[in-house]
């Protein structure tokens, strides 16, 4: 069984964008290398992780997930593992992190494909800004980053071109069953925030209603927009979406772990790929 690619698909969880950046980014590329046409596919909104996407042989999927705590968020890898069926497809996991680590996220995602039917042949982990700072990865992906993005789609471009047989699963860093990531706050003590929900600044708030649109989980009031009755999973959608920057978090043990890792993950940190 050969790697002939009819269509490409890019299906990513992208809360602030930065995920679906990168991901067309590749998806794209590939399409004009393969001269096949390229979808793209929201699964961030709640309505959207409802439905089953079934794909098969000649498909090429670029599924991509940003990394919360060093795993994909914890509540929407579910979703991942329910709802996305391989069915003999291409798959190419793709990790995003904010300038810390993506740990065992990228293992993950791949172990969810494989187990989901997919083929993977090749991964990365890109950095772009962290959601929850200005600073961390910021102006990442640069126009360094561009090229590597880029380089890292055309060697699968060639893959696919060169390849008789699909090959075995990529191999890359980390363990897909590791634990989620333990934040700390300053003073080295964990930090607990799992409560910690957006404030609004009512005096800059035009009820433009673009948080509720944005939150992945479906959580924030549409009548009052001051009001987060559901599951808060910090993902920072409403704070970079607000256009008149009404939305914030106060929370001070959130606070201290994002000043923390300000501190520590200065360096700018490397793209990693994998290729079977």
């Amino acid at each position: 069984m050969g790697m002939h690619i009819e269509k490409i698909t890019v299906l990513y969880w992208s809360a602030t964008g930065n995920t679906k950046k990168i991901t067309e980014m590749i998806g794209n590329r590939l399409a004009e290398l393969l001269q096949v046409s390229c979808c793209s596919v929201d699964f961030t909104s709640s309505a959207s992780r409802q439905k089953e996407y079934v794909f098969g042989e000649g498909d090429l999927v670029v599924a991509g997930s940003p990394t919360y705590a060093g795993k994909i968020p914890n509540k929407i890898m579910p979703d991942f593992k329910a709802r996305l069926i391989g069915n003999g497809a291409i798959a190419v996991p793709v990790i995003t992190y904010g300038n810390r680590s993506y740990d065992n996220s990228l293992a993950e995602l791949c172990d969810i494909l494989e187990k989901n039917g997919f083929h993977t042949i090749a991964g990365g982990a890109f950095i772009a800004r962290h959601s929850m700072s200005n600073i961390m990865g910021a102006g990442r992906p640069d126009a360094a980053d561009i090229a590597e993005i880029q380089e890292f789609s055309d060697r699968i471009g060639r893959m696919i071109g060169e390849a008789g047989e699909i090959p075995a699963a990529v191999k890359v860093s980390g363990d897909a069953g590791a634990p989620y990531y333990v934040p700390l706050k300053e003073d080295g003590q964990r930090a607990n925030f799992l409560k910690a929900k957006p404030l609004t600044d009512v005096s800059k708030c035009n009820n433009c209603g673009a948080c509720v649109k944005a939150c992945p989980m479906a959580s924030i009031d549409a009548e009052d927009v001051t009001k987060v009755p559901g599951l808060c999973i910090k993902c920072h959608a409403c704070v970079r979406i607000c256009p008149s920057g009404a939305k914030y978090f106060d929370d001070a043990e959130l606070i201290s772990h994002v000043s923390l890792l300000e501190g520590l993950c200065k360096e700018p940190k490397k793209n990693e790929v994998f290729f079977s």
